[in-house]
C-alpha cells in the first residue's frame, strides 16, 4: 500500500470529505496540521509546487492536489490503482 500524507487543518470540510473517502477504502495516512504543527504550511507549499489551500494530499510523495483531485481520481477508477500500485 502506497505512504499517503494529508496536509490538513481543524474545521475544514473539504479535509474532512478527503479524510472520509480515504477511511473508507481502508487507507493509512499521516496526517499533518497546518495550524498546529510549526512550519507544516510552509513545508506543504513547499511541496506541493506552491498550492496554499487544504487539503495537500500525496501518494508516495507524489503531489495529488486536494479534494477535488481526490475525488476526481476516485471517479475515474484510478485512486485504488494509483493507492496499489505506488512504490
Amino acid at each position: 500500500m502506497a505512504h499517503v500524507e494529508v496536509y490538513a487543518r481543524p474545521m475544514c470540510g473539504f479535509c474532512f470529505k478527503a479524510k472520509k473517502l480515504l477511511a473508507k477504502k481502508s487507507v493509512d495516512f499521516v496526517e499533518y496540521d497546518i495550524w498546529e504543527e510549526a512550519g507544516r504550511k510552509d513545508e506543504m507549499v513547499e511541496r506541493s509546487g506552491g498550492a496554499t489551500t487544504v487539503p495537500q494530499i500525496f501518494i508516495d510523495g507524489r503531489p495529488i492536489g486536494g479534494c477535488d483531485e481526490l475525488m476526481t481520481l476516485e471517479a475515474r477508477g484510478e485512486l485504488d490503482k494509483l493507492l496499489e500500485t505506488a512504490a
